[in-house]
């Protein structure tokens, strides 16, 4: 009954596949190769930013232009206090456009790590008593991730400061100064004694007085060195600057020299060109703030091979501005060492503290800038001593708060 039940099915034969064979090993199911492998997605540079590296990112900057804009309306007034008779006096166009749309900037790009310390200080000490922090250290974060979102708003501060400080400023300085000096105090020097300065290798210029009232200058003279010997001298009773490098010579004697003949030349009028500017020897109070950093290097560079001594200050305005921007760095990790604990006389024990480190990193720049002017140091050195000095604060600081 039971054969012929089968044989009445249609029954297909069964191929096997993968049969073991006496000349072929049998492959564990682990050591099959899927026929399609999954590929992972591709990660774009802001995938790698958490929602906290954004929540720190724009609780810093937010805060840091808050301040700014606090500390504006500050200085605003105390500035209108102090040039009041100024602000009396002068057109109201002058006094917004000229003066205080470029001294706001100018404000910034001084006292831009005082900013950057407070922002930083005020709302990582609001983070900390809400325990925002302590929230992301016990989800896994480490205290040096933590501190990556902060060097990322540094950093953006750190070049924003520098390309106004070096770039954008310098011309709007230009505007500021004209104005302080027509309607507050005029601090332009027009007038210069006993000029010398170098014209190129082996010439050498020399003016006993210049007017920049009349652009004239009085008994120049003007002499060519070969090695030690004396080739040639000019002499003319006065002078008068004309364009750029252009000088008309009055009244001029030319005395050339060839071993021990001597040839005479006299004339009334010559015109000549020289490589010289009335800038470049009447360098008034705050000349250094209306270059930029390309044309202070430039001009630092050509006073040095003139010989002109008085140019510490230019060469402090710009190691200045280099040494600021290494300082969003450092004040930021001191800020975020002293102020990501949650501490018992809440967030207003870190703001005084951190307002304290603040100016005295402000005072301490300027106080070594006079190891520079008076020559104990050069101009380099003395900017870059309280980095010096606050990195090794920053690296105590950080160690403590991160361990």
């Amino acid at each position: 009954m039971m054969e012929e039940e089968l044989k009445n099915m249609d029954v297909q034969p069964v191929e096997t596949q993968n049969l073991a064979t006496p000349d072929e090993p049998v492959h564990s199911s682990d050591s099959l190769q899927p026929s399609a492998q999954v590929v992972a997605p591709k990660r774009y540079p802001w995938y790698y930013v958490k929602r906290f590296d954004r929540y720190i990112i724009k609780n810093f900057l937010g805060t840091f232009f808050f301040a700014i804009l606090l500390l504006f309306a500050i200085v605003v007034m105390f500035d209108i206090n102090e040039k009041l008779d100024a602000v009396l006096t002068a057109p109201w166009k002058a006094t917004v456009f000229q003066y205080f749309l470029n001294f706001l900037p100018f404000v910034l790009s001084q006292f831009s790590p005082l900013f950057t310390f407070i922002s930083v200080i005020f709302f990582t000490s609001r983070l900390a008593d809400r325990s925002e922090v302590i929230a992301m250290l016990s989800n896994g974060i480490s205290f040096h991730r933590l501190t990556l979102p902060y060097l990322f708003s540094a950093a953006i501060i750190a070049a924003g400061s520098y390309l106004l400080s070096a770039y954008i400023i310098p011309p709007a300085n230009v505007e500021r100064i004209a104005y302080t000096n027509k309607w507050v105090k005029n601090k332009e020097v027009i007038y210069g004694d006993n000029i010398q300065l170098q014209v190129k290798p082996g010439v050498m210029a020399y003016m006993a007085r210049y007017d920049n009232t009349t652009r004239s200058g009085f008994r120049f003279s003007l002499e060519e060195f070969d090695g030690n010997t004396l080739k040639s001298r000019l002499t003319a009773e006065s002078v008068r600057y004309d364009s750029v490098g252009l000088w008309t010579l009055r009244n001029y004697i030319i005395r050339d020299f060839k071993g021990m003949k001597e040839t005479m030349t006299r004339g009334t009028v010559m015109d000549t060109l020289l490589n010289i500017d009335p800038r470049d020897f009447l360098i008034s109070k705050n000349d250094e703030q209306t270059m930029t950093s390309p044309e202070l290097k430039e001009y630092i560079n050509k006073q040095k091979a003139r010989g002109v001594a008085n140019i510490k200050n230019f060469e402090i305005e710009y190691e200045r501005r280099i040494a600021m921007t290494a300082a969003a760095f450092i004040l930021t990790i001191i800020g975020l060492s002293l102020s990501s604990r949650k501490v018992r006389g809440g967030i207003g024990l870190n703001i005084g503290l951190g307002l304290l480190l603040s100016f005295s990193y402000i005072l301490f720049m300027t106080v070594t800038s006079t190891f520079a002017v008076s020559g104990y140091t050069s101009p380099r050195v003395a900017m870059w001593i309280p980095n010096f000095v606050y990195i090794i604060i920053a690296a105590v600081l950080y160690y403590r708060a991160s361990r």
